[in-house]
Formats: C-alpha cells, structure tokens, sequence
C-alpha cells in the first residue's frame, strides 16, 4: 500500500444533496417552344406535341439513424451515467461520514449535490422548467433520509436508523406519485418499486460500510450501481412514449442497450479506481484490496461485453491488453505515493504508448474506429485519470471530486462512438 495510516475523526454527517440531459425538385426540364410548321396549301399541318417534362421530385433515401444514436438511445446512457454516479458519490460520502474522514466526506456531498442538480437538468429537458425545479428538492429529501440513515448506525441508534429506513419507503411512494404526474406512462406503483430497489441496495452498501466489510460493501456497490440501468430504462422508455417526435428510436433496441452497458461498465472503471488509489494513497489496505478485486471483475465484465460484439478471441486478446493499463496506473500511483518522479514519468509515458495499442487493437477489430480517433479518446482517459490521483496523493478532496466527475462524464464520449461503430458494423444484430 502507499500511504499513511488511516484517519479517523468523528463521525461527520451533513445533509447532502443530489439530483437526472433541398431537395431541388431538379430543375423541371424546360419545354422547348414548338416550332412554325410551313403551311401546305391551304391546311396547317398539326404541331408537333412538345416532349414530356419530367417534374417529378426526386428524394434519395433518408438512411435510418442506428438504434444506439438515437435520442431515446441518448435519454438512457444519459440517465445511466448521471443516476450511477449518484451511487458512487453517495456511498463515497456514507463510506467517509462512517470513517471519520472529514474533508473527505465534505467533498463528496458536494459533488453529489452538484451530481442532483445535473439530474434536474435532465428531467427538465424532457418535461419542462416547473418539473426541473419540482424534482431537485424532492431528490435532495431522499439523500437526507440516506444520511439519518447511516447516522443512526454511526452512533447505534436503531430506533434513528429504523425511522430513516421506514421514511424512505414513503418516499418512494412521493416520486412515483412525481412521475406519474409528468408522464402517465409511468405508473406510481411502478416507480415507487424501483425506487426502493435503489434504496435497499444503498442499504446494503452501508450496512457493509457501518460494519466495515470492505468485500461486501463493495459488492453491493456494484449492485447498486447496476440497478440504476433498471430505473434509467424505464425513464427514457416511457419519455419516449409520451414525446415520440422528441425523443425518437426506441431506448430498449439492442444499440441502446450496447451503447448503455458500455457507459456503465466504463464509468464503472473509472470509479473503482480512483476508489482504489484513493484507498491506497490513504493506507486503508482491505479497502484497496476490495476495491482492486471489484475493478478486475469490471475488467473481466467490460471484455465479455466486447466479445458479445466482436466474439470470443476478442475478448481473450482483450482483457489482458486492458489489464495492462490498470497496471501502469497503479505504477504512477506508486510514484507519487513514494515522491518518486521517474516513476511517475515513466508509467504515464508508457499510458500514453498504451493508448496506440489498444487504438490499433479496436481498429482491427472494426475499420469504423481509427486507430488514432481510439488512442486520443483513450488519452484524455489517462489525462482525466491523473488529475484525480494527483489530487488524491494532494490530499485536496475538493479538486479530487470534481476530477473525478470529469473522469466519469468522459467514458461517455469513448461508449457512443464504440457502441455506434459496432452497430454500423454489425447492422443484423444490433437493430
């Protein structure tokens, strides 16, 4: 591990909050004017009938926008990110809260905050400014409960802990009856189920965390994280629904299911990662080591997602071709722990020779993706990546958690264009 011993300080909780992005008819050929036909005695012989103008309008086809480019497509890998990062900002500020790590906890209520108010917006894209400003403080309300929640099991107070739990149930209930109201595709039993599926998987994280069960708190996390993909599916579906012009295509059409599962599996890279070093740096090592595993069963989840496009071998060569990079990571984490610049240097000039390799392997695997187009998309990863650790090894939360919603956002730009080349390529199957 690189870092120093863990901080413990007393249990800090504050309420945080969070919140859900001519046809030129051709020219009609002009009619030639008839010519004077001599006269033949006393008789006009007929004049010639003028040829036929062609003033049909020619349309070419409009080609079909691929099921992973369309708006509901977007709607949902949107909705994906914004709701899985909510997971992660709001067990990071539950995991600091219960260990004492004030600063720590601070930055990630903020960024939560930041992350419910990036909901908001969304929702307000779809269905106008009076449900955008009705949404935030009804989602901040739930992250408040969260937060009575995991005080109660802070300072062993059940009866605290069982209120919160039993008020987040009836909050389900109110944003069920929230959505119901914009949009009747969305039925309020419905909503409120999902939303205490959301709600009993965050308990499930910080129940772990309370007990400090890195394994298992990781696990749920993950869990969590991946139920969000349930809720974002039936949001942008029935959105779609009710504003077919708006919003065209259809969010469950495999595209869109490509292009989401990649958004997930790559945002989710990017989290227990930075979850690891920042563990690491903090010399918390059963919290690095929970983190690490869960990041090397991500790797092994994004490579069967590739093989489920490009087949078996792919996914072999690629797994290791990735673990390659989390390894380089860990080498300038390593260098900044120990104050060892060559290190650094070295491990981020061998990111940026990586990043060519796997932009070669991609464009092998399908000529729609360039080899440089992938290694630019990869190395802003790596530029994205740093600036979190730098600030990690810093100490500064409040730079760290911006970062790292910088680092999250980005893995969206390098889903789209993978999901969308794969559709291009493989048409028959991702319809």
């Amino acid at each position: 591990m690189f870092s120093n011993k863990p901080v413990r300080l007393a249990v800090i909780l504050l309420v945080a909050a969070i919140a859900l992005t001519a046809c030129s008819s051709p020219a009609a050929t002009p009619t030639p004017a008839p010519k004077a036909t001599p006269q033949v005695a006393a008789t006009d012989a007929p004049t010639p009938a003028p040829p036929p103008t062609n003033t049909a309008v020619v349309v070419p086809p409009t080609p079909a926008v691929i099921s992973s480019a369309t708006k509901s497509a977007g709607l949902r890998a949107a909705l994906d990110r914004l709701l899985s990062e909510h997971v992660v900002l709001a067990t990071s500020a539950t995991s600091a809260a219960l260990a004492g790590r004030a600063k720590d906890f601070e930055a990630a209520a903020a960024a939560l905050d930041a992350n419910s108010v990036d909901i908001s917006k969304t929702i307000g894209s779809v269905y106008g400014a009076p449900a955008e400003t009705a949404f935030l403080p009804l989602w901040r309300k739930h992250i408040g409960l969260v937060v009575d929640y995991t005080t109660g099991l802070a300072t062993k107070s059940k009866t605290k802990s069982d209120k919160a739990a039993a008020d987040l149930l009836v909050y389900a209930d109110d944003l069920g009856a929230f959505f119901n109201s914009a949009n009747p595709n969305l039925p309020k039993a419905t909503v409120a189920d999902l939303v205490k599926a959301h709600v009993a998987t965050l308990k499930e994280v910080i129940d772990a965390q309370a007990a400090g069960d890195y394994a298992k708190g990781y696990a749920a996390t993950r869990k969590a994280f991946a139920h969000m993909d349930v809720i974002a599916n039936a949001l942008a579906g029935a959105s779609a629904k009710q504003f077919p012009d708006k919003l065209d295509g259809n969010a469950d059409a495999s595209g869109s299911k490509l292009r989401s599962a990649l958004t997930l599996a790559l945002s989710e890279h990017v989290s227990l990662t930075s979850a690891a070093t920042g563990a690491a740096f903090g010399g918390r090592d059963a919290d690095f080591k929970a983190a690490a595993d869960s990041l090397d069963a991500n790797s092994a989840e994004l490579s069967k997602a590739i093989g489920s496009v490009y087949g078996d071998a792919a996914e072999k060569a690629f797994l290791p071709l990735w673990r390659k990079h989390i390894a380089l990571v860990v080498d300038y984490a390593g260098g900044l722990a120990i104050k060892d610049k060559a290190k650094s240097d070295k491990a981020m000039s061998d990111l940026v020779a990586y990043a060519d390799d796997l932009g070669a392997f991609f464009n092998s695997a399908n000529p729609n993706l360039p080899k440089a187009a992938v290694a630019d998309l990869v190395k802003t990863h790596f530029s994205s990546l740093k600036d979190v650790l730098d600030a990690q090894a810093a100490g500064d939360y409040a730079k760290a958690y911006p970062a790292l919603r910088k680092a999250f956002t980005h893995m969206s730009v390098i889903a789209d264009p993978l999901a969308d080349a794969s559709v291009k390529q493989f048409p028959d199957k991702f319809k």
